[in-house]
């Protein structure tokens, strides 16, 4: 059977670097539980990787060295999150960039999770192919989404992007006609080529009806 599009986590990370291979390592997750679109559940922390982060990135996430100090580590803070994702399919806008370090510090900790990850950059780019930029914070100004501008931390930008991705799943009703879309589509919607997309979605609806 396959899963709603509406029962996620929706996470983020920030981190010290963009890439897990090369040593870089997160320091606050946030992500936000939808049970049928509501918000039914939260997870936020900082977390220590165990040296100084940069004055970039402390510049650009507003996270400190004085905050990460007293913050617990990434391996208390991912083991309490492994938990809080078991059972549930994930979605981040630039999903591979956070999946990467999901799956980065799980492995440190010989921790895992059996969710599939979709992908709202993805989504958005096929769907709503008339906005100018795909970021997230152009996308909160194309779409008006009630945030509290504040970017860059992990839950703030969590809690957008379940807005975003309950605004696409309400596009797929209103648009094309797909009344309860599938955890399933929306990763093939974010994997279809732009041109192919109506199309898809056209064959989908007749399928489903």
């Amino acid at each position: 059977m396959e899963a709603s599009a509406d029962s996620v986590i929706v996470l983020d990370f920030e981190t010290t670097g963009l890439s897990p291979n090369q040593g870089d390592r997160a320091i606050e997750i946030g992500a936000v539980k939808l049970e049928k679109g509501q918000v039914v559940d939260r997870f936020q922390s900082l977390m220590n990787p165990g040296f100084r982060v940069s004055s970039f990135i402390e510049g650009y996430t507003g996270i400190t060295n004085r905050m990460l100090h007293d913050a617990p580590s990434c391996a208390e803070v991912m083991d309490q999150f492994a938990d809080f994702i078991q059972g549930s399919n994930l979605v981040a806008h630039n999903a591979s960039f956070d999946q990467r370090f999901l799956d980065g510090e799980l492995a440190l900790i010989d921790r895992d999770y059996g969710g599939k990850f979709a992908c709202s950059l993805l989504v958005s780019r096929r769907l709503t192919q008339q906005a100018g930029s795909h970021k997230l914070g152009d996308l909160v100004a194309f779409h008006q989404i009630d945030n509290d501008g504040v970017f860059h931390r992990a839950l703030a930008d969590a809690e957008v992007t379940a807005k975003l991705w309950k605004i696409q799943i309400a596009c797929l009703q209103a648009e094309h006609g797909i009344e309860q879309p599938s955890f399933e589509l929306m990763t093939k919607i974010g994997k279809t080529p732009k041109a192919s997309v109506s199309t898809m979605l056209k064959k989908h609806a007749l399928q489903i009806g």
